[in-house]
């Protein structure tokens, strides 16, 4: 027999340390502190203007959750107060009576509660206390450790993003994350359930570890049923563990996007004493890391089913501050975002958090790959207790949870610790101390090694496979690409030649409907507003200057934000272009960063509010199955044709040197084939690559639909002539269709309808047009759109509009 009763109604949360009249608000759980006082009137919007700086004062407090709930004795043997999370360091009473305390965000409890418990009325108290109080305890304690910002989140096993990023506010939560019930049982319960698949290609074997909990000492059955196979298992008296395995023959194998299909199996475990059952949906495919040398250093190479996969990757980072509004319907929008940008992997970020099981779920059905960060990041971490403590129960518990999903390929130690201790001046601070080598190096894939061998682990990002050896060598391992935004321009990317890069970025300003919510006053870029959501060190003069030679000074605000999110896109089209011409000397691009948590300028490509920046767009592109780029090589041009697809491109490849107004100067035709997953450099003769007039010509290659356009010169040196063209808005279901029909060149083209609909939204962004060419863009709307203002600045533009215009 077994029940579970979620325990999420009737809740109030009470500040207890500070003397604030906060007392008995109504409470949301699963939530958190922040949207509990947000919901009752007790402080403005977190994400508004400079609110954030006002409310710092809510991670310094005591918090106590309180509810009541209705409990009748079912006969049950054992009962237990079930916390999926807390978050973080919390003291558990039932009816005044300690039953369990957690000071770890990153873990669930159970708390045995059967003598506390007392028929009707119960009272359930969860007082947090300050994460902040607890931290600073431990650093003074263990000692001080370095770290890019003066807040103490390495000293707690708590969402480091909480405390600030150079993308994120400082709101340090408190709260009952994550569901919250009591669970009554006899007899046994599935305590955990694990399952390990291997493939060989042809068959697998399921082999289902199964650990039970006790309250007694008969025998018990455990079944499994996976793909029509089943098993049984026998636990004799006392005996807690065991194994039972599937032979499943020739299943369909689970491909990542691109690849093949994403067949799932329901793989049931059945505790048959009790009738307890256990789900989840598994995928039958093997993974596995070649990191064999080679004459330059070493592979980096993700094999999926034996076959090698070119990784088109971004970061992923918590989509929201306050991780309880994650609903299932927006991490599928989300992920479906992703997906539509061409991308097939995501790498879950070490300051963030193990994500949700709809969350990977949601990755499995999509055939998008996963990366998981085990959470630290930028820092030194102290290796003393409780901590170590806690890292081990909390990998373990992890590794566990994460087993049955085939879209979860790797394990990674931490993100840039590696790096800090060779480059950020960590030794004379640390004083010898330690710093987190033992956790990547020992602890992490001891762990891995122990609970799911059927995944390769890597001690951290970035790292080159060898203390010995710089952790960001580009000859081996992964590298982190951060000279392009902090020191130098984006086209130093091609100075690079990485086997694969695991972060890389350029910043540029959320949507301008993102920023209108959440900014009241006038929109500026110099505003305190609007810099105050501008987290980066010297953000605003990187964006400045990185528009360097390529791009017009901005005149204005609506400059600013065109200019800035157009040189964002443009620099990571020039960095994913770049790194996908070395393949598969280079085997992936991992971009920083897919979302963002709250509206901030930062290197998103959806932004705080869910909205697609330039950046998506260009994403799309540079991430297609095929791709043709024009690139520098040797002090000549080549074009380079890449096939990311499973069938030869096979085609006319044309090659045109043409002037600003489209009059042919040269042109070059070769037939071509390019191999399925590979890529193909058709060198270009002299005569074709070779401008007389830089800024009046441009080159153009075309291979089927796919096409590239390269200038000589850089925008602020071009002669183009003021853009001239003709603009048609057409009504159609959902929206309308706007035509651009240019007469001169137009350079990237793009339409802002956010600005006349916050909900509007364009199927295409960023299209240069030459004289007599057409685009027509989707436009979706619910709301009735002025046509004239769809087609007039500030929501239509192109770098060479007509100045005077404005």
């Amino acid at each position: 027999m077994s029940a579970y009763h979620p325990l999420h109604e009737g809740w109030t949360v009470t500040a207890t340390s500070s003397g604030r009249d906060i007392s008995a608000v109504p409470a949301s759980v699963p939530g958190c502190v922040h949207t509990d006082l947000l919901a009752a009137g007790l402080i403005d919007d977190p994400y508004r203007d400079d609110n954030e700086r006002r409310l710092a004062w809510i991670g310094h407090e005591t918090w106590r959750y309180e509810t009541t709930f209705d409990w009748s004795d079912d006969g049950s043997q054992r009962v237990d107060l079930c916390c999926e999370g807390l978050d973080t360091v919390a003291t558990v009473r039932l009816n005044g009576v300690e039953v369990g305390t957690s000071a770890n965000m990153h873990r669930s409890y159970r708390f045995p509660i059967g003598s506390v418990l007392r028929e009707g009325d119960n009272t359930l108290a969860i007082t947090f206390d300050s994460a902040y109080a607890y931290a600073e305890a431990n650093r003074e304690r263990m000692g001080d450790r370095p770290g890019p910002y003066p807040q103490p989140y390495q000293f707690i096993r708590k969402m480091a993003c909480n405390f600030g990023w150079d993308w994120g506010p400082t709101l340090v939560t408190a709260g009952i994350w994550r569901p919250i019930g009591v669970h009554s049982w006899s007899t046994a319960r599935l305590a955990q359930v694990r399952p390990i698949i291997t493939f060989d290609g042809a068959d697998a074997d399921v082999r289902v570890h199964v650990t039970v909990q006790r309250a007694g000492e008969a025998p018990l059955t455990v079944t499994a049923t996976v793909a029509d196979v089943s098993g049984e298992l026998t636990l004799p008296p006392g005996v807690t563990e065991g194994v039972l395995t599937l032979r499943v023959t020739r299943p369909a194998r689970w491909w990542p996007r691109g690849y093949g299909d994403q067949p799932l199996y329901p793989l049931t475990v059945t505790l048959a004493d009790t009738g307890e059952v256990w789900r989840r949906d598994v995928g039958f495919r093997s993974v596995a890391l070649d990191t064999s040398p080679d004459e330059d250093g070493a592979r980096f190479t993700l094999l999926v089913n034996d076959v090698p996969v070119l990784v088109k990757g971004t970061n992923w980072i918590p989509d929201d501050c306050f991780p309880a509004r994650l609903t299932p319907d927006r991490i599928a929008e989300r992920l479906d975002q992703a997906c539509a940008a061409n991308i097939n992997l995501l790498r879950v970020w070490g300051g963030g958090l193990y994500e949700s099981r709809d969350f990977y779920e949601a990755a499995d059905r999509r055939g998008l790959l996963v990366l998981q960060d085990f959470l630290f990041a930028c820092a030194a971490y102290p290796e003393d207790e409780p901590l170590t403590g806690e890292v081990r129960a909390e990998a373990r518990e992890q590794v566990a949870r994460l087993t049955p999903h085939p879209s979860l390929v790797m394990w990674l130690g931490n993100n840039e610790n590696f790096l800090g201790h060779a480059d950020w001046g960590w030794q004379q601070p640390l004083g010898g101390r330690t710093w987190g080598a033992g956790y990547y190096l020992d602890l992490l894939p001891t762990v891995v090694s122990e609970l799911d061998a059927s995944r390769p682990y890597w001690p951290g990002t970035p790292y080159s496979g060898d203390p010995a050896i710089h952790p960001n060598d580009p000859t081996r391992g992964t590298v982190h690409v951060w000279d392009v935004w902090n020191e130098i321009d984006y086209t130093a990317y091609a100075r690079w030649r990485p086997r694969f890069v695991a972060e890389f970025g350029f910043q540029g300003p959320a949507t301008f409907s993102t920023l209108r919510r959440a900014i009241t006053g006038p929109l500026a870029p110099d505003s305190p507003a609007l810099l105050h959501h501008q987290k980066a060190v010297d953000g605003d003069a990187k964006l400045r200057r990185g528009l360097g030679e390529h791009l017009p000074v901005p005149e204005s605000f609506d400059d600013w934000h065109y200019l800035t999110q157009l040189n964002q896109a443009r620099a990571v089209t020039f960095g994913i272009e770049h790194f996908r011409s070395l393949a598969p000397y280079c085997s992936g691009a991992i971009v920083w960063q897919l979302n963002d948590c709250w509206p901030v300028i930062s290197w998103a490509a959806i932004d705080g509010d869910g909205r697609r920046k330039p950046l998506w767009y260009a994403l799309r592109r540079a991430f297609a199955d095929r791709l043709l780029t024009i690139q520098p090589r040797d002090g000549a041009l080549v074009v380079s044709a890449l096939n990311d697809s499973a069938e030869p491109w096979q085609g006319q490849l044309t090659v045109s040197r043409l002037s600003l107004t489209g009059t042919p100067l040269a042109k070059e035709s070769v037939d071509v084939t390019v191999p399925a997953r590979g890529n193909l450099a058709v060198e270009l003769p002299h005569t074709v690559y070779t401008p007389a007039h830089a800024a009046g010509e441009l080159l153009l290659a075309q291979l089927g639909e796919a096409r590239a356009v390269r200038m000589f010169a850089e925008d602020t040196d071009a002669d183009y002539p003021p853009a001239e063209f003709h603009a048609t808005v057409t009504p159609v279901t959902g929206g309308y269709d706007v035509t651009v029909t240019a007469h001169t060149i137009v350079r990237e083209l793009a339409l802002f309808p956010d600005r006349l609909d916050p909900d509007a939204t364009v199927d295409d962004m960023l299209t240069t047009l030459l004289p007599g060419e057409s685009v027509t863009i989707r436009v979706g709307s619910d709301r009735r759109l002025d046509a004239a203002a769809l087609t007039a600045y500030p929501v239509l533009r192109c770098v060479n509009e007509e100045r005077a215009r404005r």
